[in-house]
């Protein structure tokens, strides 16, 4: 018995050691040479400063509406819903924000609406949306604020992030870095 539980003991210190000590100031050091040092991606006006990073709730219909989040865009507490989609609550959630969505939105098929302005992300603090999203709202926000849809049709285009490299994953907009640009136009 000895000769398993003290190698066991061994190999719970050097871990403990090496992840709670040794890890961590490597992968420190590592984000002291990235663009923000590791303080994550801050951007907003004079006035107030925002992590562009992580989902910011947008609701006001003068705005590019944001995904749904499962923890009211609470940093502190990320996480899903963890409801399947079979789960008759959950069914009932996406209903109520495609019906929500629809009223502020008239004109839109139900079939048209993109998946991730009535699904929360994983995290529930995504901060993206994909270009598709942001186009079924454009027609609400030229209304509301009198501006012309070709320019926020361009806004949208100028704030669309490509895939990485050109191939992974989806082109996407940044919702916070998009109605940051919005309020700028005239």
């Amino acid at each position: 018995m000895k000769e398993h539980i003290f190698p066991a003991i061994r190999i719970t210190l050097v871990s403990f050691i090496f992840f709670s000590g040794i890890y961590t100031l490597i992968i420190l050091g590592i984000a002291r040479f990235v663009p923000n040092k590791g303080e994550g991606f801050i951007t907003g006006t004079a006035e107030k400063k925002y992590y562009s990073n992580i989902g910011q709730k947008f609701t006001d219909d003068k705005y590019f509406n944001s995904r749904p989040s499962a923890v009211d865009y609470n940093a502190a507490g990320a996480g899903g819903s963890n409801k399947g989609p079979s789960n008759p609550e959950y069914l009932a959630q996406v209903q109520a924000r495609v019906d929500t969505f629809l009223v502020h939105n008239p004109g839109v098929k139900k079939e048209n609406i993109p998946s991730d302005l009535v699904t929360a992300s994983g995290s529930g603090l995504d901060p993206d949306i994909s270009v598709q999203a942001a186009r079924i709202q454009v027609k609400r926000i030229a209304k509301i604020r009198g501006i012309a849809e070709p320019n926020l049709q361009a806004l949208i285009v100028n704030n669309t992030e490509k895939p990485f490299a050109g191939l992974f994953g989806q082109a996407k907009i940044n919702v916070l870095k998009l109605n940051l640009a919005l309020d700028q136009l005239k």
